[in-house]
């Protein structure tokens, strides 16, 4: 018996995908413990999180996503748009469809332009009373810790974001831990450290809840910082977010979108 994956990445967040749209492939009780096992980059396949796609019975298809460290995310920007691509060109898909998440159910645009894969997410919108992040106390998040500024947001998943003049400097691997647990987060939260570009650009480093670590983009994390920018008046509707692993772009108005590339790295089988 085998299992057959497809690895994608999105700005060099990767994703191990298992394809469960006509069965189960994974047991449930088994999923947590699949993604420890196989995101290990030395001992298993290698990747941020592995991606389910299943059918929905109130959208397209379903996403889910299992981390790590076995926790399962509601949301996940970049791993939409990977998931997207599979469906779409598995044909499960049309140019626009609509993907159920944790978070509810996002529309998502996508095709490809000179073998470009690039889709738009209508992404959940930004919450940024603490109940709905959630975090302790009332109105809107602003908090000093370990000598940071903390502004916090939700956009699908729990966010802090810290604006600093040099990202670089940032020692995300001490920093990001100590704000990722801060007691004033009832269930964690992802941190971004943002340095702020020339006009209408922003630049981030994302330590990722789950993932526990530093990875090279995190599209949630992207909106999240950008959504404290604008909201913070530092920006415009439009806002290129220049991660680590590549640009997207986050277009505030009557919704907040994210537009990125997709890519398919390699397919393969798990043999049993």
């Amino acid at each position: 018996m085998e299992i057959a994956f497809t690895k994608l990445q999105g700005n060099g967040n990767d994703f191990i995908l298992i394809d469960e749209h006509d069965r189960e492939v994974i047991p449930e009780d088994m999923k947590g413990a699949f993604a420890a096992l196989y995101c290990d980059r030395r001992f298993g396949i290698g990747a941020d999180g592995i991606l389910f796609l299943q059918a929905s019975d109130e959208a397209d298809i379903r996403m889910r996503l299992f981390q790590p460290d076995e926790s399962e995310a509601a949301m996940c920007g970049n791993g939409i748009r990977c998931l997207a691509k599979y469906a779409y060109d598995a044909g499960y898909v049309k140019e626009s469809c609509s993907v159920e998440t944790g978070a509810g159910t996002v529309p998502v645009t996508m095709g490809y332009a000179d073998d470009e894969f690039t889709a738009t997410i209508t992404m959940p919108t930004p919450a940024f009373e603490r109940s709905a992040i959630p975090a302790t106390g009332t109105g809107e998040y602003k908090q000093e810790i370990r000598g940071f500024t903390v502004y916090a947001v939700n956009t699908g998943v729990p966010h802090a974001v810290v604006f600093t003049k040099e990202i670089g400097a940032v020692d995300i691997a001490t920093a990001g831990p100590a704000i990722r647990n801060h007691p004033t987060f009832v269930e964690g939260a992802n941190v971004n450290f943002v340095e702020q570009g020339d006009g209408d650009t922003i630049r981030i480093r994302t330590f990722e809840r789950g993932v526990e670590a530093e990875t090279f983009s995190c599209g949630t994390g992207a909106t999240a910082s950008a959504a404290v920018a604008h909201h913070l008046g530092n920006v415009g509707d439009e806002v290129r977010v220049e991660t680590k692993g590549g640009p997207l772009i986050i277009r505030f108005g009557d919704s907040v979108t994210m537009e990125g590339p997709a890519s398919t790295v390699f397919v393969g089988v798990i043999p049993l």
